[in-house]
């Protein structure tokens, strides 16, 4: 049975699945769909194109699919697609695609903290933890398990691989590779997100590895390219492995902390 205040402003045309609550002043438009089990808190607006899955827990001030802040966009139908069980705090802003049927979309089991705002188009894995006033641009990328620590930034068009750490602060102005840890200003590798890889059932092996491909492309002194290909020797294969290289050729070896280098000594 769904618990909705009469303060709130429900639009007629809005898909409301079974056990939700909806508090006093929660605005909702049409062209909506929130899932079984939800929890929007007061204040909170989901606007035309939200497509919101079970279980999640909206807060107070939080706008789901904020019209895009894209001089590209020209009033085009899209989308903001949610997960489950997700938990999304105080005053978070979530933008809609800037293109026609294109959707950003935040997956399951994520903890958003507040006054984070996360662009047009981006795409936020499962597992992620989005601390107080992270900035996301628009057309971002962060896999799965991933953490970006309080006030980190961004920029657009950058990728973040699954399981890293982005310590507070941090501007984020290239990709960064899988299993990482990266910190400071100008951006600089700390090391691989050992506690994390533990947490989620990685092996001491497997960690081990993973820290001797960084050792190659991060401590070696030599370009990325023969990094790239020390590591595709040297290191054990394992899916981890086949990530790291995919991750370093899909991204042409452009990565945080490390220089262009596409050639070789």
């Amino acid at each position: 049975m769904n618990v909705i205040s009469k303060l709130a402003h429900v639009d007629p045309t809005a898909k409301i699945g079974d056990n939700v609550i909806i508090e006093p002043f929660v605005y909702i438009e049409g062209n909506v769909e929130i899932g079984d089990g939800c929890h929007i808190r007061p204040n909170a607006v989901i606007r035309s194109g939200a497509r919101i899955g079970a279980n999640n827990h909206i807060f107070e001030g939080s706008i789901i699919a904020a019209t895009p802040q894209d001089f590209r966009w020209n009033g085009e139908e899209s989308f903001v697609i949610i997960g489950d069980n997700n938990t999304i705090r105080e005053h978070v802003i979530i933008n809609r695609s800037s293109h026609r049927d294109g959707a950003t979309r935040i997956g399951s089991n994520s903890f958003i903290m507040a006054q984070t705002h996360i662009g047009h188009d981006c795409h936020i894995g499962n597992y992620c933890v989005l601390g107080n006033a992270v900035k996301v641009a628009g057309d971002v990328s962060i896999g799965n398990y991933t953490i970006l620590s309080s006030n980190a930034l961004v920029h657009e068009r950058c990728d973040v691989g699954d399981v890293c750490l982005i310590k507070g602060g941090c501007r984020v102005n290239s990709h960064v590779p899988p299993f990482t840890i990266m910190a400071h200003n100008p951006i600089e590798y700390k090391g691989i997100n050992s506690f994390v890889l533990r947490k989620i059932g990685k092996s001491e092996a497997t960690i081990d590895e993973i820290a001797s491909a960084y050792r190659h492309l991060y401590h070696s002194n030599t370009s990325t390219y023969n990094a790239l290909r020390r590591i595709e020797v040297d290191v054990e294969d394992s899916p981890e492995k086949t990530a790291i290289i995919k991750f370093l050729k899909d991204h042409k070896l452009t990565v945080a902390a490390v220089p262009l280098d596409l050639e070789g000594d």
